[in-house]
């Protein structure tokens, strides 16, 4: 079934955003001062670098739970089923990453001053603390402020879509993000990667006990 990507766009837009929690408001403000309030291609850049972190350090930790509860059927079938999703959604997200980064150098745009080797490393191992702790204390926890990362993404490429109408006449041609999607232009790319967000932010809230959280949309993927 085909996805009105436009229409998604929209319903982005004039969906109002997740409550969020104190902890990742307070996230949010501190990306605002790292990379600035402005919507941005390198900012969408570091949130591509971040994004896939939990989803590796879920895939290890639901490996190590497998092997110590082999004997459960029932909780092996339910941790195997957060390793699948995790597994495909950091994939997912690499993917992104790659998208923004070639459309960056289409543009001739160079990496900010927090995108720099030192930089992203000192951000990423952060988050790696971050998600490690998060998991340890109460995976739950760690499941619903993923949820709030991806809803914040989700609207940071719908808003991106809207400040830059010049992307609906730009043609994509790149085979790289011909693989990942293939549509006609730049503004479908990333409404598609923000409606990947929001599968991000339906599964995360499906994990997390919040089924009443999650905005469904004609053509989505079912969540198991």
């Amino acid at each position: 079934m085909k996805i009105d990507l436009k229409a998604e766009q929209q319903n982005t837009l004039n969906t109002p955003r997740y409550k969020y929690s104190f902890a990742a408001k307070f996230f949010f403000f501190m990306m605002d001062i790292l990379a600035g309030k402005k919507n941005t291609l390198p900012k969408a850049k570091l949130l591509e670098i971040l994004a896939s972190i939990p989803y590796r350090r879920w895939e290890i930790r639901q490996y190590m739970k497998q092997t110590r509860k082999y004997r459960n059927n029932d909780k092996v079938e339910k941790s195997q089923k957060i390793t699948d999703w995790s597994r495909e959604a950091q994939d997912n997200e690499f993917m992104h990453l790659l998208v923004v980064h070639q459309k960056m150098k289409e543009d001739k745009m160079k990496d900010k001053w927090y995108l720099s080797a030192f930089m992203r490393f000192m951000i990423a191992w952060s988050y790696v603390i971050i998600a490690k702790l998060l998991a340890f204390f109460s995976q739950k926890r760690a499941f619903l402020f993923n949820a709030e990362f991806e809803n914040h993404a989700e609207n940071v490429y719908a808003t991106m879509v809207k400040e830059n109408p010049q992307w609906e006449e730009q043609k994509v041609t790149n085979p790289i993000v011909k693989k990942y999607a293939d549509v006609d232009n730049w503004a479908d790319v990333f409404r598609r990667i923000g409606l990947d967000e929001r599968d991000h932010m339906n599964h995360s809230f499906h994990f997390c006990g919040q089924p009443e959280s999650i905005v469904k949309y004609e053509g989505m993927p079912e969540i198991k």
